[in-house]
């Protein structure tokens, strides 16, 4: 299969008018992996605050939306017309892949039931979203959701046959977890949390989970990994559903990202509450944007997926450049000039539709149909209030409101034990008031750099991606944010070894400039490891060519 070409350079000229986020500047896909070479440097120009963008309702400009249940406060009063539904706390959050992947799987692939409840009208459906989408009141719980590679344990670029899997799997779902355990397309494995009402009680509750999973691959000769790419093989599809199926056709018509998005790529999501609804540090309004620029640096500090097939791809976290290689209609955030509420739930409707359930029969849907259009026509069945909840569960920005605001911009980290780092991190800057003001202050010049482009497309999140923290801006945004979590976690009564793991991490990488990525491009040979970092001048041809090579085998 071919793959894309690489992508576009992160700073091009201004070109494009706002807000035609459905038709990006894009290098033509052509050639195998899901991401090619690292862009050439370009000289970062700052553009000023977002200018205001217009979607009539019913064009087919794309939007995103969210893809996994995690904390959230109670739920208000439903929509009109909307039979009640439990708060999302009270469920165990989950629903797969880092991409939409529904990592939940019925024993023998059987079908879902088919949705009843005809929905009625584009305002009760948009009242509905608008209602769900931020459950404002004070920050109380916290959760994460860990996914890992699952490898062969005594050689990780050994592909573990589907078998393997399925028997390893049936042995873990008879352990008693406080966590729900899923597996993703590709067989990675993932931990969603229960809602915690701490960090200290959220990190304990995953790490006696992760105690319990770890034996019993252990015994079946596989291992856990974290990787925020696949460093060894292709991507391969393990699971089989309807809905995955319908996933890979809708994102095989950009080309293989998506594959490699959907079967070779791993996260650490950390869920918080979406805050108060007055303004302030812990204020819907401030967290939101918060959110979406100190995403980037979290995404450059715990960057760690720089290989492809062993290979250099030239970026700090590949996941990061590939998700910005997939549909911008459900992969990039919504607008940050107007209220939360209303660009999400606008943004929802204007995403394009992923897939359309059915009782027999593919679940493939029209392309270029949005899910304003498919409630406007009919075509090519009634919509349904299922078919909008299950259609939230296809969208994937970087950070996705599901009554909790849900940050899916960390790549999986190395270690038994380092996913608690990005998760101490972020809850500290979210849910402790002084440090949110001071971190708020330390990203928010970061917004020239990020111009008028949506997350992850704009020239914030491309460095973030390629460079991590050697870029300056990221660096100095990173230190000053880490300080302000280091000084936070004993007033969040954090544990001891939380604070310990934190300021070890802060030294290791963060005060020197440093990923987890790094230590990997450090590893490599020489030969191999000169594909790291800025591509000089000049030298992108190279680059590429090496990754194209190493990707033959998809």
């Amino acid at each position: 299969m071919a793959a894309p070409g690489p992508l576009p350079d992160p700073h091009p000229p201004a070109r494009r008018r706002p807000g035609r986020r459905d038709q990006p500047d894009r290098a033509v896909p052509g050639r195998l992996p899901a991401v090619a070479g690292a862009p050439p440097p370009g000289r970062r120009t700052g553009t000023a605050a977002l200018p205001p963008r217009s979607r009539p309702p019913g064009t087919r400009t794309g939007v995103p939306v969210s893809r996994r249940p995690s904390p959230v406060p109670p739920a208000r009063s439903p929509a009109p017309g909307r039979p009640p539904r439990a708060g999302a706390l009270e469920r165990t959050a989950h629903s797969g892949l880092g991409g939409g992947r529904q990592s939940s799987r019925r024993p023998g692939g059987e079908r879902e039931a088919m949705p009843v409840r005809p929905a009625v009208s584009e305002a009760e459906l948009e009242a509905h979203l608008r209602g769900i989408c931020f459950k404002t009141g004070p920050p109380r719980r916290i959760g994460v959701e860990i996914e890992l590679l699952v490898h062969d344990a005594r050689n990780p670029r050994c592909p573990v046959a589907p078998d393997r899997m399925r028997t390893a799997e049936d042995a873990l779902r008879a352990l008693p977890l406080h966590s729900c355990l899923t597996f993703e397309p590709g067989g990675q494995l993932e931990l969603s949390s229960l809602p915690a009402a701490s960090l200290t009680a959220c990190v304990e509750a995953v790490t006696a989970d992760l105690a319990r999973v770890r034996p019993v691959l252990a015994e079946r000769g596989l291992g856990l990994a974290g990787h925020g790419h696949n460093p060894w093989h292709p991507p391969r599809r393990v699971l089989t559903a309807p809905r995955y199926d319908a996933m890979e056709a809708y994102f095989d018509r950009r080309g293989p990202a998506g594959r490699s998005m959907m079967c070779g790529t791993a996260s650490v999501q950390v869920c918080v509450d979406a805050g108060h609804e007055e303004p302030g540090p812990l204020g819907l309004g401030r967290r939101w944007l918060l959110a979406h620029l100190l995403g980037a640096v979290l995404a450059a500090a715990f960057a760690n997926s720089p290989l492809a097939e062993g290979r250099p791809t030239g970026y700090r976290t590949t996941r990061q450049a590939i998700w910005a290689q997939l549909d911008p209609g459900r992969t990039c955030a919504p607008p940050q000039d107007a209220d939360p509420r209303t660009a999400w739930a606008r943004y929802a409707l204007d995403a394009p539709v992923m897939c359309v359930r059915r009782p027999d029969g593919p679940w493939d849907a029209p392309e270029g149909l949005t899910f304003r259009e498919w409630v406007r026509t009919g075509d090519p069945r009634p919509v349904t209030w299922e078919d909008l909840d299950y259609h939230v569960t296809t969208l994937f920005p970087p950070v996705r409101p599901r009554g909790h605001l849900e940050l899916r911009m960390i790549d999986a980290q190395p270690g038994p034990d380092g996913w608690i780092v990005p998760l101490a991190v972020t809850v500290a800057l979210f849910d402790d008031p002084e440090a949110a003001e001071y971190a708020y202050r330390a990203v928010k010049p970061l917004a020239e750099t990020a111009g008028w482009r949506p997350a992850p497309e704009n020239p914030l999140w491309r460095t973030a991606a390629r460079d991590g923290l050697t870029d300056p801006e990221l660096h100095a945004a990173a230190v000053a944010c880490f300080a302000a979590a280091q000084e936070a976690l004993p007033r969040l009564g954090a544990a001891p070894g939380i604070r310990a793991a934190v300021a070890e991490f802060t030294e290791r990488y963060v005060a020197r400039g440093r990923c987890p990525a790094d230590d990997q491009l450090d590893a490599l040979p020489a030969a191999d490891a000169d594909g790291r970092g800025p591509v000089e001048d000049g030298a992108g041809t190279a680059a590429e060519g090496r990754l194209i090579r190493g990707k033959d085998s998809q």
